[in-house]
């Protein structure tokens, strides 16, 4: 199994369109939410498939406005889908799951959201809060692909992460009772 991720791994790299200078090794991203900043380390080198995605939404301003609609404390803060009257946005396409590029779903690490099967994610993303090793790729399955490190504004992430939070539109649980809004998303550096 893990002879074939890796396979898959090299196959989307040569994906056309996909040069390696197009994706920097790392690059850093300023979320600026509505509890404070969380700068985020893009790990371009392991994850190129994954960090080349998110910065095109980036750059495209698409994450301006959406809130974190899943947060559960001591696990991890998610968004990147729903405007704080959970409509949903998200684009067409999806990516291929990069999971098992060696980096695991520890406390303080950015790993993408995704449906049921493996190449589903598309622009949601989550933060750690605690070491979630559970999520990482096993030998039987995939898992959800690692692609960056906080390293500025855990605090806020933990922050985040214990806000009130309940039901509210579809889900039955843990969205935050005051939205915690998106304001911008810029590259710091590239």
């Amino acid at each position: 199994m893990r002879k074939k991720i890796i396979a898959l791994l090299l196959l989307a790299a040569l994906q056309p369109g996909l040069a390696a200078n197009d994706v920097p090794n790392h690059a850093l991203v300023a979320i600026e939410t509505t509890e404070g900043t969380i700068v985020i380390e893009l790990d371009g080198r392991r994850a190129p498939v994954t960090v080349k995605n998110f910065l095109e939404l980036v750059d495209s301003g698409y994450y301006e406005g959406l809130i974190f609609h899943r947060v559960i404390p001591d696990f991890m803060i998610q968004a990147g889908a729903f405007n704080r009257d959970l409509d949903k946005k998200e684009p067409d396409t999806t990516i291929f799951n990069e999971s098992g590029n060696g980096l695991s779903n520890l406390s303080g690490t950015i790993a993408m959201a995704r449906l049921q099967g493996p190449h589903t994610a598309m622009a949601q993303f989550f933060i750690n809060v605690a070491d979630n090793r559970s999520l990482d790729p096993k030998p039987e399955r995939w898992g959800y692909a690692v692609f960056g490190y906080v390293v500025d504004g855990m605090d806020v992430v933990v922050k985040i992460s214990k806000v009130r939070a309940g039901p509210a539109g579809r889900f039955s649980s843990d969205v935050p009772v005051v939205p915690i809004i998106i304001k911008k998303v810029t590259r710091v550096t590239s």
